[in-house]
């Protein structure tokens, strides 16, 4: 009878990994380490202990440009031989009838996901310093590459990024929104009248923030992860998103409740900022426009989540369940303004 676990036909993925992954010793063992609505990822044991990691799509219905596996595994390719620390890809499988969705395999980095405070307090001061400095490091070296040079040409389109990107999510907004909002509206205009001139394309990682890298118990960034929503364009996008969720203790409202960066020892995201700017050579005097579309984007994203609570098709009918998300999408419009005013 053939063997299986949530997401994974362990008999016929064995099989695979005997075909295609000389250096794994079967039997294999398969754990679920990160799921949701994104793509699933497991970590992966071989009968010697050796550890490898497999990404695939989320179980049911999905759109297939938001989950593509080959695309993903050509970012992380490329990217290997490269100075960015990504994850060594070792194989894909296209094939649907060896786990029911396409899927790749890549070695497994021992490393820390400084995910919330309780991470983040489990390393020391000058750890949390050296984090800091090194996730500005990394995303200025992700910038640095030339997609062409790399086989990353084709990612995407090069031109036209912010313009691309505001009618995608005013039009999910659009869709998706549960109530008027005026001031999603108000700053979209305002975002389409004051677009900065973008420079040469860039390969933009497109969710680049803390608990999206590992580190090592110091604080040097040893992989980055979830590379599912990159592509190519302005390169700031990535820095005013960094910047969304880069939280201070100071914060009145901020948009993590649990964020690492709140605790003793990271830099500020001034600081973050200066150091980004002195690796990668940037103008940053337009960062609050970016740092802007940022909460805007943000807020479009989880009035969606929100809309699927409202519809039902997330399981609850409790609205105090899911309120928190409609009070979220009010605070990151509010916060987008505020940086908008910012910028003057």
């Amino acid at each position: 009878m053939t063997e299986r676990t949530e997401g994974i036909d362990i008999t016929s993925v064995t099989a695979w990994f005997a075909d295609h992954i000389p250096q794994a010793e079967g039997p294999l063992t398969f754990t679920l380490i990160a799921g949701g609505h994104s793509n699933l990822t497991y970590r992966v044991i071989d009968a010697s202990g050796q550890a490898f990691v497999l990404r695939r799509p989320p179980l049911g219905q999905v759109l297939a440009t938001a989950h593509d596996m080959s695309r993903e595994h050509k970012i992380i390719s490329a990217l290997g031989p490269t100075d960015v620390p990504v994850a060594p890809a070792l194989g894909l499988c296209l094939d649907d009838q060896v786990n029911g969705a396409p899927f790749y395999v890549m070695d497994f980095v021992d490393g820390r996901v400084l995910r919330d405070q309780v991470a983040a307090a489990a390393i020391s001061l000058p750890a949390r310093a050296q984090a800091s400095g090194s996730v500005a490091d990394t995303l200025a070296r992700i910038h640095a590459i030339d997609p062409d040079a790399v086989g990353l040409g084709d990612l995407g389109k090069k031109a036209d990024y912010l313009p691309r990107q505001l009618k995608r999510w005013y039009g999910q907004w659009n869709q998706s929104k549960t109530r008027e909002l005026p001031l999603i509206d108000e700053l979209h205009n305002q975002f389409q009248a004051r677009i900065p001139e973008q420079g040469p394309a860039a390969i933009v990682h497109g969710d680049y923030r803390l608990d999206n890298c590992m580190t090592d118990d110091d604080g040097n960034i040893v992989a980055v992860l979830d590379w599912e929503l990159c592509t190519l364009g302005d390169p700031l996008a990535d820095v005013g998103l960094l910047m969304v969720y880069w939280t201070e203790a100071s914060d009145d409202v901020p948009m993590l409740l649990t964020a690492p960066t709140t605790q003793e020892g990271f830099l500020s995201r001034q600081a973050v900022l200066e150091r980004y700017a002195h690796m990668s050579g940037r103008d940053l005097s337009q960062i609050e426009y970016y740092t802007a579309f940022g909460y805007w984007k943000l807020a479009c994203i989880v009035e969606g989540v929100y809309a699927r609570y409202v519809g039902g098709s997330m399981g609850s009918s409790d609205p105090a369940t899911f309120d928190g998300f409609k009070v979220q999408v009010q605070r990151c419009a509010e916060a987008a303004q505020d940086a908008m005013s910012r910028l003057g």
